[in-house]
């Protein structure tokens, strides 16, 4: 795999990957940056939610779930201190669909934890994670909260 970022001006950069799509990066303008793109550690949390969500929502649609509406959140804490790198980090997957398993939300999200997802293996063998979940029954258009809880709690 192959990343390269080409300095535009100030602290922007354009990243490109090999899958050839353009990523805008840049800073906040307090540090010199322009504000024209997301900042380095946004995407290393964007790319955590996103490999582990690819994990997640393709084990469901194997265990046949019929899940409508799925997203996955990452709300990472940093240092205050340079080179404030992550301190912790929640992982929440939001499942809503109809007749959602508990156990296949659990098991999907095991799976990609403990065995397929990279992203998830190399950050966390460094940053506490908590792995949390909430599953939602869709009934006429609205949602209603029918599960939640843990899968896995960072010790300490």
């Amino acid at each position: 795999m192959k990343a390269t970022v080409v300095w535009k001006e100030n602290l922007a950069f354009a990243g490109e990957t090999n899958s050839g799509f353009p990523i805008p990066l840049d800073a906040d303008p307090e540090v010199g940056g322009t504000n024209s793109g997301p900042r380095p550690m946004e995407l290393i949390a964007l790319g955590l939610a996103g490999c582990t969500a690819m994990d997640v929502i393709s084990i469901l649609r194997k265990k046949r779930q019929d899940v409508k509406r799925f997203e996955v959140r990452v709300d990472a804490e940093r240092a205050s201190e340079h080179p404030k790198v992550f301190t912790h980090a929640v992982i929440t997957y939001v499942v809503s669909g109809k007749g959602v398993e508990e156990a296949a939300v659990l098991r999907a999200i095991e799976l990609s934890a403990t065995r397929y997802c990279p992203a998830q293996a190399m950050l966390g063998s460094v940053v506490p994670m908590d792995l949390r979940y909430e599953i939602y029954e869709e009934e006429d258009g609205t949602e209603r909260l029918t599960a939640q809880g843990v899968w896995q709690e960072a010790a300490g």
